[in-house]
C-alpha cells in the first residue's frame, strides 16, 4: 500500500501545529490539567534516551492532553511574540523563529498521531477526535495571522540576500501561508477556519471508521471444510486468530485493499464471493456520507483560494504541477493496462471453463484462477517460495545485507531501548566508519488497533539546526503465525519490506539544516521514489543468494524455482496496473468536482468516473474503493494517489541506470545517497535527480518493469 501513510493531523502537527479555544469548558479542562507536575509527564521534556527516542515505557495515555494543552499555550506565546515584534522582519527573527517554535506541541503531536495509527484504542480515538479540530484551529491562527504574514512576506520579498538553504526555508513558509489563505479577506479567513475544522473532523472520522472496520468486518468460519485450499499452517493461523479474538472457529480478517490475499487459495467460490463483497462494502454506510461532505468542503476551500477544484490546488505545488499532466500519464497507460488485463482474463476463463465454471471471471475469481494460470504458464506457486522467505532472514540477511553492500551501513539491535509494542524491534544504524546515523524501529505484524497497509514515519526528524539524528520506523501488516511457528513471507510481502525501508533510508540519510525540509518532507509525487527504487534489490541475485534459504534445512532456493519466480514476477501486471490506475483516476475525479457539483451516490459516482476513462473493466475493481480509500480521504494523499505511478517512472529509470552501471555497488550507493536521499526538500527535486542520473527520467523502464512493453 500506502506505502507512506501521514494523516492530515500529523502533517499539520509536524509543520506548525497548535490550537487555541475560547470555550469555557476547554479552558477549565486545560487549567485542571495544568496542575499535573511536569516531572510526572515525560512528554513535557526532551527524552533522555539516545537520539531522543520516545520513552515508551514511561509515557501514559493520560500524559497527552496536558502536553497538548501546555504545548499549544507555549507556541501561541512564541508565535504572538514573532508577529508583534517591534524589530524589522528578518530571517532570524521571523522565519527561523517560526521554525524553532512549538517544540512541545510538535513533539507531542508527532508521537501521538504516529501511535494513533500503530496502536489505537477507544481512549486514543477520543483524544484524537477532540484534539484534531483544535490543532487545526490553532494552525489557522498561525497561517491566517495578518501581522505574522506581513513579516514573512517582508523576508520573502528580500530573500535574494539569504543563503540558498535559508531562501528555501523562506519560500517554504511563504507558500505555506499563501496556500493556507493568508491573502484572503477577514470574512474569507473566517470561512476558511470553518472549512478547515469541518475537513479535519471528517478526515478523523473516516480514519477511525476504517480502524473500526478491521475489528468489525471479519469473517468467522465454523466449518473447516470451507477452507479447502489453505495449508494446515494457514488454517492454524486463522484458528489462533479466532482464539485471540475470543471466537470459535477460524477468523478471516481483511487487509486494507480491495484484493484479499486469501482469495488466491480458497477453493470454495461462495466463500470467496462472501469475503470479496465484505471487503468491497466495508464501512460504506458510515463513510459514504463523509465522502460526499468532505469532497464538497475541499472543493469549496480550493475555490476560496482561487483554484478550480481541489486537485488543481493540491497538485499546484507538486512535481506534476497540473491535473492535466497527471491525466496525461494515467490515461496513456490505462488502455495498455486494460488490454493486458483482458488477455489475462482470457487465460483465466479458459481454465475456469475447463473446470466447469461457466461465464466470465468475477472479481472474487481472479486471484484464485490467476494462480492456476501462473502454475500452468510458469509451473510456479507462490507457496513454493515461502519456506525460503523467513521474516528474520529476509530482514537481516536480505535487507540489511543489501543496504550494507549499497551504502556501507550496518545494523545493531538495541534490546536496551523501550518499544511501543512487544513485537517491535529497534536497531541502531551505523556508517562504515562506525559513526552513528540514527535508530530504526521495525514492527511487522497486524493486530487490533493498527491501521492497515504498510508505511514509514519518524519519531524524530533529522536536523542540523536542532542537532538531531533521525529515529524512523517501518510498519507492516503481516499475519502473525501461531506460537512457535515461523513467519514465512510471500514475494509481495518481501517486496513491501524492501519498499518501506526505502522510505526509512530517505529519513535516515537526511543531511539537512532545517526539519521542515528534511527527510521525507518532499512533494507527494517524489516521496515514493526512494521506496519504489529499493524494491528491486529484493531480487538482486547477490542479495537473494544471501537470504533465500529454506527455514528448516538451510538449503538455498533452487535455481529452477528462483528462475520461475523471477519470470512470474511480471505475471498479472495487467490486473495490477489496472486496479492501481482505477484507484488513482477515482481519486482524481473525486477532487476534480466543482464546489457547486452535487453528488448523492458514492457508488454511482465511482462507476461514472471509471467509465469516463475507459477503465470500468468489470472483473478488475479499483485497488481501493472510495469507502475505504484512506490514502485520499484520511491519509494526506487526496488528489495525490497518482504519485505512486509518477514516482515509479523515476524509480524504474534510476534502477535501470544503476543496473547498467555496476548494480549493487558502494559507488552507486554513495552517489544515490548523496544526490537524492540526503537532500530532503532542501533543493529542487528534479535537479537532484538529474544530478544523480545525468538526465530526466524516461518512461521505457517503467513499461518494462510492469511488463507492459510489447
Amino acid at each position: 500500500m500506502q506505502k507512506t501513510i501521514i494523516a492530515t493531523a500529523i502533517a499539520a502537527a509536524m509543520a506548525l501545529s497548535a490550537c487555541t479555544s475560547s470555550q469555557d469548558t476547554n479552558n477549565a479542562k486545560a487549567m485542571a490539567e495544568s496542575q499535573q507536575s511536569n516531572t510526572d509527564n515525560v512528554l513535557m521534556r526532551k527524552s533522555t534516551l539516545p537520539y531522543q527516542t520516545p520513552e515508551f515505557d514511561k509515557i501514559k495515555i493520560t500524559d497527552y492532553e496536558p502536553a497538548f494543552n501546555k504545548g499549544m499555550k507555549e507556541q501561541s506565546a512564541e508565535v504572538n511574540a514573532i508577529a508583534n515584534s517591534s524589530q524589522p522582519a528578518s530571517f532570524e527573527n521571523t522565519i527561523l523563529a517560526l521554525e524553532n517554535s512549538g517544540e512541545l506541541i510538535k513533539r507531542t503531536s508527532n508521537l501521538f498521531f504516529n501511535l494513533s495509527s500503530i496502536a489505537s484504542s477507544d481512549e486514543v480515538r477520543r483524544i484524537e477526535s477532540e484534539m484534531t479540530p483544535r490543532l487545526t484551529a490553532h494552525e489557522d491562527n498561525i497561517y491566517l495571522n495578518d501581522a505574522l504574514f506581513k513579516r514573512v512576506k517582508a523576508v520573502h520579498d528580500n530573500k535574494s540576500s539569504l543563503s540558498d538553504i535559508d531562501q528555501r526555508l523562506t519560500e517554504f513558509y511563504y507558500k505555506k501561508f499563501v496556500r493556507a489563505g493568508a491573502n484572503l479577506s477577514e470574512a474569507d479567513k473566517s470561512t476558511m477556519r470553518s472549512l478547515n475544522e469541518q475537513i479535519s473532523t471528517l478526515e478523523t472520522q473516516f480514519s477511525q471508521n476504517i480502524l473500526a472496520s478491521f475489528k468489525n468486518d471479519t469473517i468467522v468460519i465454523k466449518d473447516e471444510s470451507k477452507l479447502a485450499g489453505l495449508s494446515d499452517k494457514e488454517k492454524a493461523n486463522l484458528k489462533s486468530a479466532a482464539e485471540s479474538a475470543g471466537k470459535q472457529g477460524y477468523l478471516i480478517s481483511l487487509v486494507n485493499t480491495t484484493r484479499q490475499p486469501i482469495l488466491a487459495s480458497l477453493e470454495n467460490r461462495e466463500l470467496r464471493k462472501h469475503i470479496w463483497k465484505t471487503s468491497a462494502n466495508r464501512a460504506m454506510n458510515v463513510n459514504a456520507p463523509i465522502i460526499l461532505k468532505l469532497t464538497k468542503l475541499r472543493a469549496q476551500k480550493a475555490k476560496l483560494l482561487g483554484f478550480d477544484n481541489w486537485a488543481s490546488y493540491k497538485i499546484d505545488d507538486q512535481m506534476a504541477q497540473t491535473p492535466e499532466n497527471v491525466f496525461e500519464i494515467l490515461d496513456d497507460l490505462a488502455p495498455k493496462a486494460v488490454a493486458r488485463a483482458k488477455r489475462e482474463a482470457a487465460d483465466i476463463e479458459a481454465i475456469m471453463h475447463e473446470e466447469g465454471v461457466q461465464g466470465s471471471v468475477k472479481p472474487w475469481d481472479w486471484a484464485f484462477y490467476a494462480e492456476k494460470v501462473r502454475k500452468d504458464k510458469y509451473d510456479f506457486d507462490d507457496s513454493q517460495v515461502k519456506p525460503y522467505f523467513e521474516l528474520n532472514s529476509v530482514l537481516e540477511e536480505g535487507l540489511f545485507f543489501a543496504m550494507n553492500k549499497l551504502y556501507g551501513i550496518r545494523f545493531e539491535e538495541r534490546n536496551d531501548l523501550p518499544v511501543y509494542v512487544d513485537d517491535a524491534r529497534v536497531f541502531e544504524v551505523f556508517n562504515s566508519d562506525d559513526s552513528s546515523i540514527g535508530l530504526f524501529f521495525f514492527d511487522p505484524y497486524a493486530r487490533e488497533g493498527k491501521a492497515g497497509g504498510a508505511w514509514m514515519s519518524e519519531f524524530v526528524t533529522q536536523s542540523f539546526q536542532n542537532n538531531l539524528k533521525p529515529v524512523v520506523y517501518n510498519e507492516l501488516n503481516i499475519v502473525k503465525p501461531a506460537p512457535g511457528e515461523p513467519t514465512l513471507l510471500s514475494y509481495d510481502e518481501v517486496s513491501t519490506l524492501f519498499h518501506e525501508f526505502g522510505h526509512a533510508a530517505h529519513g535516515l540519510f537526511s543531511q539537512v539544516q532545517y526539519p521542515s525540509l528534511a527527510g521525507t518532507a518532499t512533494a507527494r509525487d517524489f516521496v515514493e521514489f526512494p521506496s519504489q527504487f529499493h524494491e528491486d534489490w529484493a531480487i538482486d541475485p547477490e542479495v537473494l543468494a544471501n537470504y533465500a534459504n529454506h527455514y528448516e534445512t538451510g538449503e538455498p532456493i533452487p535455481q529452477a524455482l528462483l528462475d520461475k519466480m523471477l519470470k512470474a514476477v511480471k505475471f498479472n501486471q495487467g490486473f495490477n496496473t489496472t486496479e492501481y490506475l482505477a484507484a488513482a483516476l477515482l481519486d482524481m475525479e473525486w477532487h476534480m468536482l466543482d464546489a457547486d457539483d452535487n453528488v448523492s451516490n458514492v457508488q454511482q459516482f465511482e462507476q461514472k468516473a471509471l467509465a469516463a476513462h475507459d477503465i470500468d473493466y468489470a472483473p478488475v475493481k479499483p485497488r481501493y474503493k472510495s469507502n475505504y480509500f484512506s490514502h485520499t480521504f484520511a491519509g494526506g494523499y487526496s488528489a495525490s494517489y497518482y504519485a505512486y505511478l509518477w514516482t515509479e517512472v523515476l524509480a524504474a529509470d534510476a534502477f535501470a541506470y544503476m543496473d547498467d552501471n555496476g548494480g549493487l555497488s558502494r559507488e552507486n550507493g554513495k552517489s544515490y545517497r548523496q544526490e537524492v536521499l540526503s537532500k530532503g526538500n532542501s533543493e529542487d527535486l528534479m535537479e537532484n535527480y538529474v544530478e544523480f542520473r545525468g538526465q530526466k527520467p524516461e518512461v521505457d523502464a517503467l513499461l518494462e518493469r510492469r511488463g507492459l512493453k510489447d
